[in-house]
């Protein structure tokens, strides 16, 4: 099994910064894509960034040139660095990652993280 310990939500200020972790462990032959979702009060859950093969990323429009998706192979570990957030970045964040447990990809999610944006 595959376990996602998130951190780095909490409080901030419209203007400010957040930066979300996500490490992964387990028994990992493989992981790719990972990435973040979120899900504000009364709405659907939507991809914010997603990082594949390492190299490739793919942010959702409201979020391109605020959010920075990173990861590091060694800790198995995502990150979402948050830059002037606004009000309506307010919501749950979630991890999401395809593992390869033994000969098999799964998904697997975080517990989630809130983060709230005060204007």
């Amino acid at each position: 099994q595959v376990q996602l310990v998130e951190s780095g939500g909490g409080l901030v200020q419209a203007g400010g910064s957040l930066r979300l972790s996500c490490a992964a462990s387990g028994s990992i032959f493989g992981i790719d894509p990972m990435g973040w979702y979120r899900q504000a009060p009364g709405k659907q859950r939507e991809l914010v960034a997603v990082m594949i093969s390492g190299i490739s990323t793919n942010y959702a429009d409201s979020v391109k040139g605020r959010f920075t998706i990173s990861r590091d192979n060694a800790k198995n570990t995502v990150y979402l660095q948050m830059d002037s957030l606004k009000p309506e970045d307010t919501a749950v964040y979630y991890c999401n990652v395809r593992a390869m447990v033994g000969s098999r990809w799964y998904d697997y999610w975080g517990q989630g993280t809130q983060v709230t944006v005060s204007s």
